[in-house]
């Protein structure tokens, strides 16, 4: 009779528990294979990109949009056979879908993402689905992150301090201050900074790299600007160095490959 603790076991070793709904795609290229996994909480963006794909409706494209440091895209059918030299548009506007943008995901080396049309005119964020791209980043010091969150928190917080510390405000601790009444001198000031500071973390702009943030953009590195932005709906599990290879590639003025990379999405389990 098998005992539960190794049945258990079992079952976590060949993955009956776990990921087991998990999709895993592979993207090939003429400069390699990549593999990645697509999240199971992102289910509009994994079951309409599993489906072109079965499809066939991103092969043939080309990562049409190369920039070393930051990403690669594709997939877009206007890439298909497309002359050298000519510029790619974006994708399909009538393959869209409702963004999944999700705070435990971010731009992290290898993530696969939908790109989407800007803020004035998409002011819902919807994913075009009909393309991807894939970060390639670059890797971040501490000090990096630190300066990063100053620069996003900085007028935040002074924005906050001019509206609560206001000329009423202002003119009353001066004026508790030159009669000398300590006591309520500190109330005040108190009751001034507890505001400030609750206004300031109930701010949802406020820029914050989790541990994993900083774990991930400190050693494989990533593109912390997008995060929030778009929505993450995979990461890659192989070919790293793929996406290495792609994105180093010389480019023309509109960050097109001068030799074409085609693609060819396989969906490697039902």
């Amino acid at each position: 009779m098998v005992k539960a603790g190794v049945f258990l076991y079992f079952l976590l070793l060949t993955g009956f528990i776990g990921f087991t709904q998990s999709k895993t795609v592979e993207i090939s290229t003429n400069l390699g294979t990549m593999k990645f996994r697509l999240y199971d909480d992102t289910p509009k963006h994994r079951d309409a990109f599993v489906q072109l794909a079965r499809d066939g409706y991103y092969n043939g494209t080309l990562f049409y949009r190369v920039i070393e440091d930051f990403l690669i895209q594709g997939g877009s059918k206007s890439s298909r056979d497309a002359a050298p030299g000519k510029r790619i548009g974006y994708g399909d506007p009538d393959k869209t879908v409702d963004d999944e943008i999700l705070k435990n995901y971010f731009h992290k080396k290898g993530v696969l993402c939908a790109p989407r049309q800007p803020d004035e005119i998409n002011p819902f964020k919807q994913s075009d689905i009909s393309q991807f791209y894939i970060v390639e980043g670059k890797v971040f010091s501490k000090g990096e992150l630190d300066t990063m969150e100053l620069a996003v928190n900085r007028p935040i917080r002074n924005k906050i301090v001019n509206e609560v510390m206001t000329p009423a405000v202002r003119e009353e601790l001066k004026k508790l201050k030159e009669e000398k009444k300590v006591a309520e001198f500190r109330e005040l000031a108190q009751q001034v900074k507890d505001k400030i500071e609750a206004e300031y973390s109930l701010n949802p702009n406020v820029l914050v790299f989790s541990e994993q943030q900083r774990e991930a953009y400190t050693t494989i590195g990533g593109y912390p600007d997008l995060d929030g932005k778009f929505t993450i709906f995979g990461e890659c599990i192989s070919g790293f160095d793929v996406i290495d290879k792609i994105a180093a590639l010389k480019t023309d003025k509109n960050d097109r490959p001068l030799t074409d990379i085609k693609i060819t999405v396989r969906i490697l389990n039902n």
